[in-house]
């Protein structure tokens, strides 16, 4: 299976990484300068017991050509236009995309793009981030991609998907049997949008916010608010999952941060409309009161329009 990872950053380029030192056939689609520094430097992983350098395959969008079975596609949703436009070469009538990005929006813009059979929906679990040189650090155990049709729930998954999570086990990336695909999609929205919202509404790490007088008591309820959200489309989020990301959003001295919560203090967009935005528009059409994650969207709406001058 010849695999074509679009990006080489923390999530995309540690799932790559992973896979080609398995032996797969995998090459990275990146941006010149990041084509240069992999190849003067390496594709270098660290981080929870593990440490490894590989010498990847690139390619830039100026010399992608077709051929590939599978595409990992995992850009921020600011980029997500131009990823779609430059990967487009790779994919003929063979070819599966897997987004991994959060939220729903990408799986329509994907498929008027290249057709809905051709994406899979795609969820990442793993806690990664680039250091100041460039390099893949692993801050948390998780190292999860689960992949399924995002047609009708089914527990027969289809010979491709299958296919893709043979490869994923076999590198080590856990990737179990799901039902339905669009559910954990969902249910990976709430959590994400309940650890944002905290962080970013609170400008401190989850143990931080814990540590002040009311700081759990707002984890719990903006979870109960995205929950409800996610119960009124369809998708309610089991008891179990819904502890676990109550667990994690009022941990006592937890050092944990989304990646959005270090774009805002880094002074970079936000994937705002993408995962919250969108949210949002759902709500309201569920009629779902949500004030606390509104509260939050206009936070990063305000920094968002302030970075990028629009």
């Amino acid at each position: 299976m010849r695999i074509l990872t679009v990006g080489a950053g923390a999530a995309g380029g540690y799932f790559g990484a992973l896979l080609a030192r398995a032996g797969q056939d995998v090459t990275f689609l990146v941006r010149p300068g990041r084509a240069a520094a992999l190849s003067t430097r390496g594709l270098r992983v660290s981080g929870q017991g593990e440490e490894f350098v590989l010498e990847p395959r690139l390619t830039t969008a100026d010399t992608l050509s077709g051929g590939y079975d599978l595409v990992l596609l995992s850009v921020k949703s600011t980029a997500l236009a131009a990823a779609a436009h430059d990967l487009a070469p790779a994919v003929g009538p063979g070819t599966t995309i897997v987004p991994l990005l959060n939220g729903m929006a990408h799986l329509d813009s994907l498929g008027a793009r290249f057709g809905e059979r051709a994406v899979l929906g795609g969820v990442a679990k793993v806690v990664t981030t680039l250091d100041d040189d460039g390099d893949i650090l692993r801050m948390a155990p998780p190292r999860a991609l689960l992949v399924g049709e995002t047609g009708p729930a089914s527990a027969d998954p289809s010979a491709r998907v299958r296919e893709i999570r043979a490869a994923l086990n076999g590198a080590g990336i856990t990737s179990p049997d799901v039902e339905d695909i669009v559910a954990a999609m969902w249910h990976k929205w709430v959590f994400i949008t309940t650890l944002a919202a905290v962080t970013c509404l609170m400008r401190g790490s989850v143990g931080e916010v814990n540590a002040a007088t009311g700081g759990e008591e707002l984890g719990r309820a903006v979870l109960a608010e995205a929950a409800a959200v996610s119960a009124a489309a369809g998708y309610p989020v089991p008891e179990a999952e819904r502890a676990a990301t109550a667990a994690t959003v009022t941990a006592a001295g937890s050092p944990l941060t989304p990646s959005m919560y270090r774009d805002l203090q880094s002074g970079r967009p936000t994937e705002v409309e993408h995962v919250f935005g969108d949210l949002l528009a759902r709500a309201r059409a569920l009629s779902v009161p949500v004030p606390l994650l509104e509260l939050a969207t206009l936070h990063l709406r305000v920094h968002q329009r302030r970075v990028t001058k629009e």
